[in-house]
């Protein structure tokens, strides 16, 4: 796919269709911010004190896939990507480095986190629900809440990429 190739969510689809055409835009959007990067522009940290990087947010959302599509959805004994959140839910992390990942291994990994979650909600309506603190969450909730996480992160993204080269748009 090339930097400005995106597959733009029907305009006249059902809910289930463009919950998960908005996913996958803001999913491909993502890579797009990414594309062509080493893994020395991938680890550009934004500006003091953040040490928010490109290579960060790909780690974290596969983290957030992998939380919501695999634990919560699925209910899999998944266990965490990138060692031990530093958030008080234990869910949030991956935005720290390790010299042991490279900005391509992260990439293939959130990838394939991506797979796995589609699979896992292939064969579930928007209705059905998994247990969720008290209560229990709903596809829907699940679609609608990434959508947000994801579109908060490309706003991230999208800065951290124009700081690296000029990069703007997509």
């Amino acid at each position: 796919m090339t930097i400005n190739e995106r597959a733009m969510p029907p305009l006249d689809g059902d809910e289930r269709t463009n919950l998960a055409a908005w996913l996958d835009f803001y999913r491909e959007t993502l890579a797009m911010k990414c594309e062509g990067l080493t893994d020395e522009q991938a680890r550009t940290a934004s500006v003091a004190p953040s040490p928010l990087t490109l290579q960060g947010l790909v780690q974290h959302l596969s983290e957030v896939e992998r939380n919501w599509f695999r634990r919560i959805l699925a209910g899999e004994d998944a266990p965490s990507l990138y060692g031990p959140s530093s958030s008080a839910e234990g869910h949030d992390g991956g935005f720290e480095l390790s010299d042991e990942v490279s900005f391509a291994a992260a990439c293939a990994t959130w990838r394939e986190e991506t797979a796995r979650s589609r699979a896992n909600c292939a064969a579930r309506s928007l209705e059905d629900t998994s247990p969720f603190g008290p209560g229990r969450v709903s596809l829907r909730w699940i679609y609608t809440h990434m959508i947000a996480e994801y579109a908060r992160h490309i706003g991230h993204a999208d800065l951290l990429r124009e700081r690296i080269d000029g990069s703007t748009g997509v």
